[in-house]
């Protein structure tokens, strides 16, 4: 996730709680006093829990000296970067060098313009301004959305029953909306887009919140890009959502519940890609259609088209790894 900063020098009470309110990682104040009143979140001050000058630095850009000053930054957490002249070429270089880079903003386009840079992005912002709508404008834009994920039409081959085993639903603090799901496989190369639980059903309510994943050992997609066992996902965490056109943001996990149930295989291909997953086999577990609609896997057949991703295969600690490595 990108870090969402908030400039509170000098104090305004008012966008300090603004800023709180709408999801801000940190706030950087002169005294951390005067947030502690207020909620708990990270603060960048003498006092606070990241220090100015030991854990952050500032550095002004306003020549090639000054970006190659906040490139060779190599002991700090975080660089906060300032252009007087607000510009993307020296943030391209600073980020194709580092992934610690903050860019100070002041408003959406900004943002947009920092977040998007070399299509990776700097690690985050610090939004300066003495509006409180600027605030919640970019709060929108930094706390939401994730990006786009490449989905693909995958051709189903295979269903098959397996028997009993345990499967994970992931509960998230966020009501998700139909065509809305995760992203999920047997293996870290491709995955498929399972839909959450908002549909009706003559069996349960509706449950919107939830994504009933799949088997304790599957991958599922994560929002910085990473992989996770479905089995280590913990409350607190953030999970990547994507609707059935690619577009992604991130929700925060509420709760996850690991119960023993009959499990389906589904494999499927698209051109040289393979992909499968295990999935609970019941009536209530949708995969999503190229049109964007729920199909239930017991209605699957072979030759429907379902939508998934493809990934780099190979993961270590769920990062992407340039070795050889066979899943299968």
């Amino acid at each position: 996730m990108k870090q969402f900063w908030v400039d509170v020098r000098p104090w305004n009470k008012n966008i300090a709680t603004t800023a709180i309110e709408s999801g801000a990682d940190a706030l950087v104040v002169d005294k951390a006093d005067n947030v502690k009143r207020l909620g708990r979140i990270t603060t960048i001050a003498p006092d606070g829990d990241l220090k100015p000058g030991t854990d952050v630095a500032e550095v002004a850009i306003t020549d090639k000296a000054g970006e190659e000053r906040a490139a060779k930054i190599r002991d700090k957490k975080f660089v906060i970067v300032t252009t007087t002249d607000w510009t993307v070429i020296p943030l391209e270089n600073l980020v194709a060098q580092s992934d610690r880079i903050i860019a100070v903003v002041k408003d959406r386009h900004e943002a947009e313009l920092a977040l998007n840079v070399l299509e990776k992005g700097t690690a985050g912002i610090l939004l300066r301004t003495s509006d409180p709508a600027v605030v919640k404008d970019v709060a929108g834009l930094i706390k939401t959305e994730t990006g786009e994920i490449g989905l693909v039409p995958f051709t189903v081959t295979k269903i098959v029953p397996l028997g009993m085993g345990d499967r994970v639903c992931v509960d998230t603090c966020s009501m998700l909306a139909d065509g809305d799901g995760m992203l999920m496989g047997n293996t870290s190369s491709a995955m498929l887009l399972v839909h959450a639980e908002t549909l009706e059903n003559p069996y349960v309510a509706p449950r919107p919140f939830r994504v009933n994943a799949g088997a304790v050992h599957a991958y599922i997609l994560m929002p910085d890009g990473k992989t996770a066992y479905l089995a280590d996902l913990a409350i607190g965490g953030s999970v990547l959502v994507s609707d059935a056109k690619g577009k992604a943001h991130s929700a925060i996990i509420g709760r996850t519940k690991i119960e023993r149930r009959p499990l389906l295989l589904v494999e499927a291909e698209s051109g040289r890609d393979k992909v499968s997953h295990i999935l609970q086999n019941a009536e209530t577990i949708r995969l999503v259609g190229q049109d964007g609609k729920a199909i239930s896997v017991v209605n699957l057949a072979k030759g429907d088209t379902v939508m998934g991703c493809v990934l780099e295969g190979g993961r270590h600690f769920g990062m992407a790894v340039k070795e050889t490595i066979r899943e299968k």
